[in-house]
Order: structure tokens, then sequence, then C-alpha cells
């Protein structure tokens, strides 16, 4: 029985395949070889892996005082928040770069979820410092602005939109050198100890978007899950929510080899090129990770195997998006955290109004990947298989109600909010909300499956009840 339920799925898969439309958009088919769209516009041929060096284990937070003196370092910038600068792995740092005789000043006003203009007092900062390394201690907040800080110091006549993704700046490749860049997450989350990207919300337009360059990720990620010790728990679940959408969508983004133009030189390869055969490896192992270890690390603080893994499974994530990039989920959350009004999520010690990344992420996701099945019906049943579903008799025009299913549940058993109309948001916002993932093309034409105002209308009205 078994084996004639898989020979129909085969059948099934076989005709979908023959009936969906080939074009470099919609197919998910690999190849090798390069290849021109039916337009003539050329596709992309080759993908390029890149990723920080990564150093994992209990306590080594320790050796970054050796690090930066093995590096010759002698005035370091020490990066992060007001709330962890009294907390106990910075003091770690700061004992390790004392007993190693390293100079260094601190700068923690960090914002959580930082915008243009903390971006630009960090930078202010450092250039007046004239540093030879940074450490950055904290969230993705702090490792972005330390990025940040990193790159336009290294680039002192540079104008602040030159490096910022295009529609929004003009999102020039990086060739000046930067100086070496220790970073030391506490959530596990972001993964941005392992890639070239840096989020912030630009004030003007009330969104978010970033810098992308291979060329601004840390030299050095130190890895400790000793720090993931001292996050509250809807932290923690947040931040487990980024590094599952982080999974979920490089594995189903468009594949590399179907995205376009072709660079005409590989600088101008974008950090986010598409899935591919390494990044699926990291996306997939991160998802199980995620499965089995998130609630646990959630309901239980002191369980450090869960936590210890969901640590590890933010790098892990970080490799496979960091290389394939997002889609969707991202796109759309951006203005999600941008256009926020009143919501101040639970455990997080700020002074404005916040949905957290990681939250502003997961709660599209039902409705996106309902959306996006119909490209990769296959990526997506596997991924629900993997978060806990039967899919044993499920049918191929089936895959993304199964996905969304998973996920609603998954959401549910964690407490999340129901919803965007819970943090806020109604249908009357709908146009801003569309208006505000517009712009975010460097993540949205990543998706397997275009999209149109009126799709992101749906997809936004969709989400604004959960359950």
């Amino acid at each position: 029985m078994a084996a004639a339920a898989r020979a129909r799925v085969a059948h099934l898969l076989r005709q979908l395949q023959r009936a969906a439309c080939q074009c470099p958009t919609h197919s998910h088919t690999y190849s090798q070889a390069p290849g021109f769209a039916p337009s003539g516009i050329s596709t992309d041929y080759a993908f390029e892996m890149a990723v920080s060096n990564i150093r994992y284990g209990a306590g080594v937070t320790k050796e970054v005082g050796m690090d930066l003196q093995n590096m010759g370092a002698k005035n370091v910038c020490l990066m992060t928040d007001k709330n962890l600068s009294q907390l106990p792995p910075v003091q770690m740092v700061m004992d390790s770069l004392v007993k190693n005789g390293i100079n260094f000043k601190v700068y923690d006003n960090v914002r959580v979820e930082p915008t243009d203009r903390s971006f630009m007092e960090a930078i202010e900062f450092v250039k007046r410092g004239a540093f030879d390394a940074y450490v950055a201690v904290g969230g993705g907040s702090t490792m972005d602005t330390c990025k940040a800080a990193n790159l336009y110091a290294s680039s002192p006549h540079s104008d602040f939109l030159d490096y910022v993704n295009a529609p929004i700046g003009k999102g020039k490749p990086v060739s000046v050198p930067l100086k070496p860049l220790i970073a030391v997450p506490t959530t596990s989350g972001t993964g941005s100890e392992t890639t070239g990207v840096a989020i912030f919300d630009y004030e003007h337009l009330k969104v978010k978007t970033g810098i992308a360059s291979r060329a601004i990720k840390p030299t050095l990620g130190l890895i400790d899950p000793l720090h993931t010790l001292h996050m509250p728990d809807r932290v923690v679940a947040n931040s487990g929510f980024d590094v599952l959408c982080h999974a979920l969508e490089s594995y189903t983004a468009l594949p590399y080899h179907m995205r376009s133009p072709c660079p005409s030189n590989p600088i101008t390869r974008p950090a986010y090129q598409g899935s591919n055969p390494i990044s699926d490896i990291w996306a997939v192992h991160a998802l199980r990770i995620v499965a089995k270890y998130l609630k646990r690390a959630v309901r239980n603080p002191d369980d450090l195997e869960a936590r210890s893994n969901m640590h590890l499974a933010s790098a892990f994530a970080g490799i496979g998006f960091g290389n394939a990039g997002v889609h969707l989920c991202h796109g759309m959350s951006y203005p999600i955290s941008g256009l926020v009004k009143t919501y101040k999520a639970k455990d997080y010690n700020v002074d404005h109004p916040l949905v957290p990344h990681g939250l502003s992420v997961v709660l599209t996701s039902p409705a996106v990947f309902t959306f996006t099945a119909q490209m990769s019906p296959e990526r997506h049943l596997e991924t629900a298989e993997i978060l806990g579903a039967d899919t044993c008799t499920a049918r191929i025009p089936d895959a993304g109600p199964i996905l969304a299913d998973t996920l609603r549940k998954f959401l549910f058993d964690l407490d999340v909010d129901d919803g965007l109309a819970a943090i806020g948001y109604s249908s009357a916002d709908i146009p801003a909300l569309v208006k505000g993932t517009l712009p975010q093309e460097r993540v949205t034409k990543l998706a397997p499956r275009p999209q149109s105002e009126e799709d992101l209308s749906a997809l936004f009205e969709a989400s604004m009840k959960l359950y």
C-alpha cells in the first residue's frame, strides 16, 4: 500500500511539473546549466557561499580578548545595548578584554529594532574613536548596528544611502576593506553573526530596509550557549520564530539559477541569491532543530540542551538564508514592524512601541505558505512533515493548507498573538502595509510565486486573524 501511495505521489508530481509554467519565476527544478528565460533575460548560473568563521561552546566568550590580541587590535569598540550592558554576557566580554590588556571603549546606545538615526549615531561614535576592531554583544540589533558602523567608518566619505538596498538606497557594492568584527550573539534568532546583512527602520518611509553585502559579515561569531539562559520566554519564542521563517523561506525561495539578471561582475552578485543545494542543507537541518527544541526552550529557561540547540539552529539558518535569502514573510514583516502604533511586546524592556522582528515575520507565515505552495508543493509538504504534520495521505494541491495548519498549531501552542489584529492592525491599515512591502524587492522577488498588490492585500487580510 505504501509503495502504491508513493507511486501515486510521484505520478502527481510529474503531472504537476508538466502542467506548471516553466518560466524562471515559476519553475523549481534544479539545473546546473545557465539558461535564458523565454523573454531573453539571462538568469544566473552560479551561487556563492559566504559565512563568518564560527566558534561554538559553553564559555567560549572568555576567549574574545585572546582573539583580539591575536589580531593585533589596539583600540576596540565594544557595542551593546543599555539592558545588556548590565548583564553577564557583556561583563564576561569586558573581563576577557581587561585580562588580555585590550584597550576598549563601550558604546551601549544601540536601539532594539534600530533606525537609520540610531545607525548614524553609532557611526558618528565610531568615526570619532578611530577603532581598529569591533566586538558586538547582543541580538541582531546590536550586531547589525555594529556592521553598519564598521562599514561607514571604513568608508567615511560615503553618503548613508550609498550602501542601502535599492530602491530605497543606491545599493552600491562594498569595495573598501573593513576592520575585524567579532559578534557574540545573546539571542537565538537572527543568525546575524553569520551574515552580511544589517537591517534597520528607515524612518522617512516608515519601512524596514537594510544593507546586504558579504563584505560586512563578522570576522568571527562566538556562539556561547550560556548566554541563552538570560533570555525571557517571549524573547526565546520570538527569536525562534525568526529561525523558523529563515529556514522555511530560504528553502522555498526561487532557485538561484532562476534569478535574474545574471551579474556582469561577481561583485554585483547579491548576497541573497535564491535557494541552492548547500543552503538547502542548512535550512532543513535548522528546521529539524526548531521542531524538536523550540517549545522546550520557551517553556523551561533552565533547559540548557534545548537553548543550546536553538542557539546553533540560529547560526545554521543564518548560513542558509544568508546565502539563499528570504522572501515574503520577511518582506511583509518590515512594514508590520515599521508602522507599529502602540503594541509593546511582553518581556522586552523598551521605551517605544515594538513588534519584535520574529513575531512580525511569523504572523503572516500561514497565509504566505498557502500562497507559495503551488510553486514547490513537495518542499512545502516536506517542511510540514518536519514540523509534525502527517503527510502520508496528503494530496499535492493541499500542500499549502497543510503547512499553514501545521504552523497555526505550532504558534497556538506557544501562545502567539492571534494575528495582526491582536497587535493593533485592522483592514484599514492594509494599503499602508502593502505600500511598505513594495520597496522590499530584494526579498519579495525571491518568492517562488510573483505577487501583485492585490495578492499582498489578500495576504495581509488573511493574516489579521490566525486561529
